[in-house]
């Protein structure tokens, strides 16, 4: 009989109105990486944090190495080797990176924190799992990939063998996924026995040995990744086949709805401007894509165009009307709906509910709104409509806490909020952030839907495939200048990566002088 390291048996987790885990047994091997695969509010973070000892099951047991464990709190997790990386991080902002990684188990003399003694282990892990980190930086301070290496650390410095990562991709750029698998591998390689929450089947079929599937609570079954397929893992996460193509026709782009004229934008961290100098258009009929490594100034083009940051010269032209010193909510109601990078900062107020929070760009209007009194009922109704529309799925349905719900319910909801709001222009950040295949599909339906009722749509992606496949036209950006404007039906993912890397900026330079 083969030994598991972790066997989570008959699990039952149930919270009001909704049985979250129905009677699910999964089994982990040690060395293995272990998929965990599931449509958004499929259980498969609730399923984890049981293990991590953040939920107590109703039902069920857990054991290690053959023998029943009781994990009441995460300090039992860690005593068990257990450690976490959740979705959205743990993390205090006003810390340093290496107070974070200490937080809970500082090594302590006579009272005293020995921070000497914490700085060279930590800094000693980070050399020998190549994740580079500055130790005394604010945790405010620095970028999400970066965030999350403080959190592998975090575990790696508890001495972790058994490792959970929660949708550990979804805010990463290619480049930094391309290093987390390599990490993992290198993980597995030593024996430690990693747990992988995902919506990306790609990394599944690249980096997993076995995957589990989750559908609507209930364990679907297990397969061995060298003898499945994406179609089939898809079949079995969604209970039908998917599509992995974009089926669209081809655009006919009419007037031009957004004009960027020149446009700067300063940059928060360095004295350097993070936008130089912009300018484009984007046409009824069309998706044109923002496309770039990260931090290359797309997402101060994108605040800049939707209010969230200030222009330090040029213009911003909305149907015809500047808008360049427009409020945020003026430019909403001129016809800019936004689905933002950061749906925690600027997509929801997360202690509202989800009807609440679906009505935010509304609730003023005459349906919602009777003398200056929000009609509750109407809310609902509305909130309800969205709800069955894009599928998203919530304990309470319009009630819930947006808090309480999975990232990728909270990324549907803004989503059905923002479509469904009346917009000439749909500025859509990482639109499918943390959503699965089932619903991937069913977004880039919408946006090329949005796009053949004559609205401009302004994509913004990181990832490879969503560009090439749902643009129409590629803006590359490189170092707060666009660089090249590319036809996806006659560019190759190779030559978008060169423009992306800098590398043909100065034969688009040249193009352009001759032009």
């Amino acid at each position: 009989m083969e030994e598991y390291i972790i066997e989570m048996i008959g699990i039952t987790k149930e919270f009001p109105g909704i049985v979250a885990n129905d009677d699910i047994t999964l089994r982990l091997r040690k060395g293995e990486i272990h998929a965990l695969l599931g449509e958004n509010g499929a259980g498969k973070s609730t399923l984890m944090s049981v293990l991590f000892g953040l939920y107590q099951a109703e039902k069920g047991e857990i054991r290690k190495l053959g023998k029943p464990v009781k994990i009441n709190n995460p300090n039992d997790a860690n005593a068990l080797g257990i450690g976490m990386v959740h979705q959205h991080f743990k993390l205090v902002e006003i810390f340093t990176v290496l107070e974070n990684i200490i937080l809970g188990v500082e090594p302590a003399k006579l009272g005293f924190i020995q921070k000497k003694a914490a700085r060279e282990k930590v800094m000693s892990l980070s050399k020998q799992y190549g994740l580079k980190i500055n130790p005394d930086a604010l945790t405010e301070k620095i970028s999400v990939g970066m965030q999350q290496r403080v959190e592998i650390l975090k575990m790696l410095y508890r001495n972790n063998d058994i490792l959970i990562f929660d949708e550990p991709t979804a805010v990463l750029t290619p480049q930094e996924i391309s290093e987390l698998m390599e990490i993992m591998r290198g993980f597995a390689g030593e024996g430690k026995s990693i747990l992988f929450i995902t919506h990306k089947l790609n990394e599944i079929m690249a980096v997993a040995d076995r995957c589990t599937v989750l559908r609507k609570g209930k364990c679907i079954g297990t397969v061995n990744i060298g003898e499945t397929t994406k179609e089939e893992l898809s079949r079995m996460m969604v209970g039908r086949s998917v599509s992995f193509t974009v089926e669209k026709a081809k655009a006919k782009p009419k007037e031009v709805v957004l004009s960027v004229k020149n446009v700067s934008v300063a940059s928060k961290t360095h004295k350097n401007l993070a936008v130089r100098n912009v300018s484009f258009d984007v046409r009824a009929g069309e998706i044109v894509c923002l496309a770039g490594i990260e931090g290359n100034g797309q997402s101060e083009v994108v605040a800049a165009l939707t209010g969230l940051e200030k222009v330090s010269s040029g213009k911003i032209i909305l149907c015809g009307k500047d808008i360049t010193k427009a409020s945020i909510r003026k430019r909403s109601k001129s016809g800019i709906s936004h689905i933002p990078e950061d749906r925690h900062k600027h997509g929801l107020i997360l202690d509202y509910t989800l009807e609440e929070n679906m009505a935010l760009q509304r609730y003023w209007q005459p349906q919602f709104s009777n003398a200056g009194f929000i009609r509750k009922r109407a809310v609902r109704r509305y909130a309800g409509h969205l709800i069955e529309q894009y599928d998203v799925r919530s304990s309470q349905g319009p009630v819930t806490i947006a808090r309480n719900m999975s990232g990728g319910n909270q990324q549907k909801a803004i989503v059905a909020r923002e479509l469904d709001k009346e917009h000439r222009l749909l500025v859509a950040v990482q639109p499918v952030r943390g959503l699965d295949v089932g619903a991937i599909e069913y977004i880039h339906k919408q946006l090329v839907a949005s796009r053949d009722a004559g609205k401009a749509v302004l994509l913004m992606s990181f990832e490879l495939d969503e560009v090439m496949n749902v643009s129409d036209r590629i803006l590359v950006m490189y170092e707060g200048e666009i660089t090249g404007e590319l036809d996806p039906e006659i560019t190759s993912v190779q030559e978008l990566g060169l423009y992306m890397s800098g590398a043909k900026r100065d034969r688009a330079k040249e193009n352009e002088n001759a032009g």
